[in-house]
């Protein structure tokens, strides 16, 4: 089998059927890919809604598991482990995959022989919609990324996002998988980065990682958890996670880190007098307020 696809749930039962369906329904044959789900501690009715749903889609290589340490490094590891694929992907339990997701992540492994990793576009799905201080900068936090408009490898540091991503599994195991250090969240803490450390670790190696726009899934966001406290978090996790990751390296590494996040709060001011004069004022406070929730979590 090419190609295994990951997903961690943790109380998503509202959303997990539409990203199986999306799953399901795609344009490659089933025998062409597995999925494995991995219920990360749910204390909602994930499991009943993956059994009934199942119980309606019974075809094609679905594997329902559970990983009980707290943590999205904890449960991909965990499904990579059972994954018989050659490549393991990865895909939020709140996403959508478009119809020729699978079809394309296969077309861009047979046209990149040199490929062991890769990623493509997320699209936020706004619930009911986008609100009007989102901004191109702060969308990322809800998982907004589209790193290029045509297939091209990634440059300058840059990196796929961890809900849309594709790795060998040979390459996989061979840097350990996910740093469990960089958990993603523990109950209300966020310790992120772990995409970003594991992507590092390849293009450590010498290899490329490549962007393929065609390889999309939509993710969705809840404007309603959209709260000062949810972007904090969110933010924050970044900061820390980064924290983690160059203090690893050298305290040096760690104090460059430093360093640049102070520059990127200055940018976010100057962005501030940019979205003032475009009298779009509502996008000023919480581009700041990135930078700084995410400077706090550096430096905490």
């Amino acid at each position: 089998m090419i190609l295994s696809i990951i997903i961690c749930s943790y109380n998503r039962a509202s959303y997990i059927s539409d990203a199986l369906t999306s799953l399901y329904l795609q344009s490659a044959g089933l025998n062409e890919f597995e999925v494995i789900i991995v219920d990360n501690n749910s204390t909602d009715n994930t499991k009943d809604v993956y059994a009934q749903w199942r119980h309606t889609n019974t075809n094609g290589q679905f594997t329902f598991i559970s990983e009980t340490k707290q943590g999205a490094s904890f449960a991909r590891n965990t499904g990579a482990t059972i994954a018989k694929g050659e490549w393991v992907c990865f895909m939020d339990d709140d996403a959508v995959a478009t119809p020729n997701y699978v079809e394309n992540i296969l077309k861009h492994i047979q046209n990149k022989p040199d490929a062991v990793g890769f990623g493509g576009r997320i699209i936020p799905k706004y619930i009911p919609a986008e609100p009007k201080w989102m901004s191109y900068y702060v969308s990322s936090l809800v998982g907004n990324f589209n790193y290029a408009p045509i297939a091209c490898a990634f440059e300058n540091g840059k990196y796929p996002l961890e809900s849309n991503m594709i790795v060998k599994k040979s390459v996989y195991e061979q840097i350990g998988g996910f740093n469990v250090n960089l958990p993603g969240v523990v109950g209300t803490l966020r310790i992120g980065g772990e995409g970003k450390e594991l992507f590092y670790k390849i293009l450590a190696l010498g290899h490329i990682i490549y962007y393929d726009p065609a390889i999309c899934v939509h993710h969705v966001v809840e404007v309603k958890k959209l709260t000062s406290e949810y972007m904090y978090r969110v933010a924050s996790g970044i900061g820390r996670g980064e924290k983690t990751r160059t203090s690893a390296i050298s305290k040096t590494a760690y104090l460059i880190k430093v360093m640049e996040y102070f520059l990127k709060l200055g940018a976010a001011i100057i962005l501030g007098f940019k979205y003032a004069l475009q009298f779009t004022p509502s996008k000023i406070w919480p581009i700041i307020k990135f930078r700084i929730d995410a400077l706090k979590g550096l430096l905490g």
